[in-house]
């Protein structure tokens, strides 16, 4: 059993509220858009971090993790990356992806809109995870943290908090 931390489109910025959000987790994912290294490097010691970068991501976070990842945890296969689209709606790159891996969650970020639905024809769990920086055009920070369970996922909770427009 793995509890799991989800965020994305941070730009750069890490509030407080959203770190003690993901603090009681035994993972962090963050489906890119990191905005810079020392939010990299901040989430590594925090908690074990997978990672993907995003289209605004530099040359030292993209030397660092991949644009796509693609493994196994708790009897789940997981494919995340930043632009993948969502059901019926897939990036033309990712659905050859999932296709080929047949994936039971898919993770993607680049929206700013936070999404949790199934993909029924391709029988699997889609989690976009919105916002969980303060750059863009969202109204809410997000970020999600579920448990992933032999084969189950179960407990997901959403962190959601008004953003402050200067």
């Amino acid at each position: 059993m793995k509890k799991i931390a989800l965020i994305s489109d941070t730009h750069g910025i890490l509030l407080n509220s959203v770190l003690d959000f993901l603090s009681d987790s035994d993972e962090i994912w963050h489906a890119g858009d990191i905005g810079n290294i020392n939010v990299l490097e901040e989430l590594e010691k925090l908690k074990p971090l997978r990672a993907v970068y995003g289209n605004i991501d530099n040359h030292e976070i993209r030397i660092r993790v991949p644009e796509i990842q693609f493994f196994e945890m708790e009897k789940h296969k997981v494919l995340m990356t930043h632009i993948g689209g969502y059901p019926g709606r897939y990036e033309n790159k990712i659905y050859n992806e999932i296709l080929l891996k047949k994936p039971n969650l898919f993770i993607s970020g680049h929206s700013h809109i936070l999404k949790i639905m199934q993909d029924k024809k391709h029988n699997f769990l889609h989690i976009n995870p919105g916002a969980a920086g303060t750059n863009g055009f969202h109204l809410f920070i997000t970020a999600v943290k579920f448990i992933l369970d032999n084969g189950k996922i179960h407990d997901v909770f959403v962190f959601e908090q008004k953003r402050n427009h200067c």
